[in-house]
């Protein structure tokens, strides 16, 4: 027995030292940690466990037979986040590249289906070259049965990609399945076609940074959902992150204990919104006073900057936080941010988040290219994803909610559970300008004098109609507040309905719009 322990000593160190110390260094000059160092560092200290550590490849083409991949490129296996279990695997680049085989990607697709059968959080660590071109179809296989099971455990348990370092090709679909991206800034990167290849096709030059690095997916494309500087700041994140989260979809997220009185009056609350209903500010601003304090983790916060997403907690509960943001196109509705907006509703539906929208939005945003682009058939998706959710859905409207927007913010009209209005809230089919210029044009234009005229049915209009009162003599709104309870009554209102159930007609599954 003493001879084998010592096989199985020397066995696993070979394992454990990944593609040796020349490819650890030059991880390390990267600014990058290996596989397992990513492992140590997110999971609670001394709570890993590995899995499959001495599964090998069986390929022999290409000079495979001769080439030894320690841990098959891929480590797997579960831990502990503050506490809670997750299954975790981390692509190793000083492996081969990191690259992508048949026995790779068995690995990788234990390490999800032993997620499901636990009903924890799956996450996933891409530092990889791509598919491994020996391998051939077997490679491609690997990728489909990777993408199978995303689908499959997608609404079932939380599933993150975290990004540290190249994902192309194929790969990219994986994370694009999955509940949330994470990126490093400057040292990852996503594409489907790298630069060398987009160069030859269509003669654009372009680095990999600009064209699929964490910032251009942060900003422009939309696809990662956070960013940090390093890498240790990104593990740090997703910690976080989980915090908010349940395990599963037939639990709920964990409750903290909250310091934060939930009746807390807020007097300078109503002082955020300026007297010009025109004027910006910044919906963030509401956001920090009325949860709870220091709990709000913005989710992609740099792409369709005109919508505010993200968690928070409300008497230590999580909440997902869906705001319109007055500083940035006057908080209007566009495709980006209606795209932005449904996933994480139908993320946080799907996870028994409930849903707390705050709604300052003059309508969608005009023009022929968002027209010609689908706002149509994207602005869709707002409502489809507000009317599916079932968790407790709490509406506040702060100032505008015109036309089609208000409708379209978790109205009562799209099953809101309750909704509040402050008294600087402005509820009708579209602003006073344009509705005196519509309405009153042939008294405007017969009017001695037209300009004072106008001024005069702009005041008649929202006396009777910019207001909440109209809305809440019709039900559509629950009560019109007094913004230093803003606090108190969404806490009020959650609790009564935490127990929440509803409902729906049985079916195979809807439609979504795209």
């Amino acid at each position: 027995m003493e001879e084998k322990l010592k096989e199985l000593a020397v066995r696993r160190e070979k394992i454990t030292a990944g593609g040796g110390p020349k490819r650890v260094a030059a991880q390390h000059e990267k600014g990058k940690l290996t596989a397992r160092e990513r492992i140590q560092a997110f999971l609670d200290a001394g709570s890993f466990v590995e899995v499959d550590a001495f599964v090998e490849h069986r390929a022999v083409d290409l000079g495979m037979d001769k080439t030894e991949a320690p841990g098959e490129g891929v480590v797997i296996g579960y831990g502990t986040v503050n506490g809670r279990t997750v299954w975790v695997f981390a692509q190793d680049f000083t492996v081969v590249g990191g690259s992508l085989g048949e026995m790779h990607a068995a690995k990788i697709c234990k390490a999800m289906d032993m997620a499901m059968k636990a009903g924890c959080p799956c996450i996933g660590i891409n530092d990889s070259g791509g598919a491994r071109i020996q391998e051939g179809v077997d490679a491609l296989s690997g990728y489909g049965d990777i993408f199978y099971r995303n689908t499959l455990a997608s609404g079932v348990i939380p599933q993150i990609s975290v990004i540290m370092g190249p994902c192309a090709g194929g790969a990219v679909y994986s994370p694009a399945l999955t509940d949330f991206t994470v990126m490093v800034d400057k040292t990852s990167n996503m594409f489907i076609t790298g630069p060398q290849v987009i160069k030859a096709v269509t003669r654009e030059d372009v680095s990999a940074e600009d064209l699929g690095g964490a910032l251009v997916h942060s900003e422009v494309s939309g696809c990662a959902h956070l960013m940090f500087n390093n890498e240790q700041e990104t593990l740090e994140g997703i910690r976080t992150l989980l915090s908010y989260l349940p395990q599963n979809n037939i639990e709920d997220a964990p409750a903290y204990p909250c310091s934060d009185p939930t009746n807390r009056s807020i007097p300078t609350l109503a002082g955020i919104i300026p007297d010009t209903p025109n004027k910006p500010y910044d919906i963030r601003d509401v956001i920090h006073q009325v949860f709870d304090s220091g709990s709000f983790f913005e989710v992609q916060a740099l792409y369709a900057q005109n919508i505010v997403i993200g968690f928070a907690r409300l008497g230590g509960r999580s909440v997902g936080i869906i705001a319109n943001q007055p500083r940035i196109m006057a908080g209007v509705l566009d495709i980006n941010a209606s795209d932005k907006a449904s996933r994480f509703i139908r993320f946080c539906d799907a996870f028994n988040i409930p849903l707390i929208t705050l709604t300052d939005t003059a309508g969608y945003l005009p023009g022929v290219g968002q027209e010609h682009s689908g706002v149509i058939r994207h602005g869709a998706k707002l409502l489809y994803a507000y009317s599916e959710a079932t968790v407790p859905k709490l509406t506040l409207i702060v100032r505008k909610a015109y036309g089609g927007a208000y409708i379209a913010m978790c109205s009562k009209h799209l099953g809101a559970d309750q909704v509040f209005a402050w008294p600087s809230a402005e509820i009708a089919v579209m602003g006073p300008d344009g509705a005196a210029n519509i309405i009153f044009k042939k008294d405007i234009d017969e009017a001695s004098d037209p300009v004072a005229k106008r001024q005069e049915k702009i005041n008649e209009y929202k006396q009777k109609f910019a207001n909440p009162y109209k809305a809440a003599t019709r039900g559509y709104v629950d009560d019109v507040i007094d913004p230093a309870d803003t606090r108190m009554r969404l806490f009020g209102a959650l609790s009564m309905l935490l127990g929440k159930r509803e409902s729906r007609p049985a079916k195979k599954h809807a439609n979504m719009p795209v």
